[in-house]
């Protein structure tokens, strides 16, 4: 039988032990994760193509309140402001940056050399210095190209191939985007070899919006095409009833313009790329050097076509279009 000095004794041993052995276990590593976005911070972020980000570092086990914290900011889409969030997160100290547009890459680029840099870049990362080369990209920088310059000449020809009596088409731009230079450049070029007149409108606001396509209809455009930017992007619904009010067929680089109202879009998922990034993010918690870790080039481009806006406007959808279309909204 035990004896009470036996019991006291034991008990005591256990007390003893059990806080030495918690203090033996390893805290869990949280991992802090600074993300410079464009646009305005959206009303519900899991819904929104950035809420993709925290989605895809679930599935790789990285839980905010668990072992993981986003440091979100938004520059309300003046680029101007990126440069100051961008020195905001680089003091916070985090162990990895992440932005979703060309100029946000820059500017994270401009605060730091040190901090890893996973980019999803609607531009040329090579061609903007942002990286040496694709395969071996050096420095702190890496991650997802969108190829949304390349594709400028395949969406004119859709467009074309959907409403091919227009002569002059509108090509929405925001000058504030550096990607939107050679974007514009390659439209054009391939304007010149379809014999299309292209009509570059610029807008910086909702309300230059609203202007543009007053524009649009005193040049006596005859089609749109939307340059992936997060300002049009926020303005998605607004972009497809003016586009609607002025019966312009209208071209644009991701789903949420059809989803909105707008004729079509063709190019990579936004979302899918965002999430990808997760995928470097988990690479080099894991000891990686980005500098190592190729620049990913999305290997899948996905046609989306509003069919209800195609009826309205008194368009049929060749069928060359039909059988390559991902999805048609009806």
């Amino acid at each position: 039988m035990i004896t009470r000095r036996e019991l006291f004794l034991a008990l005591g041993a256990a007390a003893l032990a059990s806080p030495l052995s918690s203090l033996a276990q390893p805290a869990t590593k949280v991992w802090r994760v600074g993300f410079l976005a464009l646009p305005n911070r959206p009303a519900a972020l899991d819904s929104h193509y950035l809420g993709a980000f925290s989605q895809g570092m679930r599935e790789f086990g990285y839980v905010e309140g668990k072992n993981l914290v986003i440091e979100w900011r938004f520059a309300d889409n003046d680029v101007k402001r990126m440069a100051g969030l961008a020195a905001e997160l680089v003091q916070l100290k985090v162990d990895v940056l992440v932005t979703a547009s060309n100029d946000g890459a820059l500017a994270l680029q401009k605060a730091t050399a040190t901090i890893p840099i996973v980019i999803v870049s609607a531009g040329d990362p090579v061609a903007s210095g942002l990286v040496k080369s694709l395969p071996r990209p050096g420095g702190n920088i890496t991650g997802v190209s969108t190829l949304n310059i390349d594709l400028g000449p395949k969406r004119l020809e859709m467009l074309l191939g959907m409403a091919p009596k227009v002569s002059r088409v509108a090509v929405l731009v925001n000058p504030s985007n550096q990607s939107t230079i050679k974007t514009l450049a390659s439209i054009q070029a391939a304007g010149l070899k379809l014999g299309v007149k292209i009509l570059p409108v610029e807008a910086q606001s909702p309300q230059e919006i609203d202007h543009a396509f007053s524009l649009m209809r005193e040049q006596k455009a005859g089609a749109l095409i939307v340059v992936l930017n997060p300002l049009f992007q926020q303005q998605k619904n607004q972009i497809a009833e003016l586009a609607a009010k002025h019966r312009l067929p209208s071209m644009t680089a991701d789903r949420v313009y059809p989803e909105a109202g707008c004729l079509m879009s063709y190019g990579s998922n936004l979302a899918d790329s965002i999430r990808r990034t997760a995928v470097y993010l988990d690479k080099i918690f894991k000891g990686a050097n980005p500098g190592d870790l190729p620049v990913e080039q999305p290997t899948k481009f996905e046609l989306i076509i509003n069919g209800k806006t195609a009826k309205a406007l008194g368009l049929k959808i060749p069928n060359s279009l039909l059988v390559s279309a991902e999805k048609v909204i009806e």
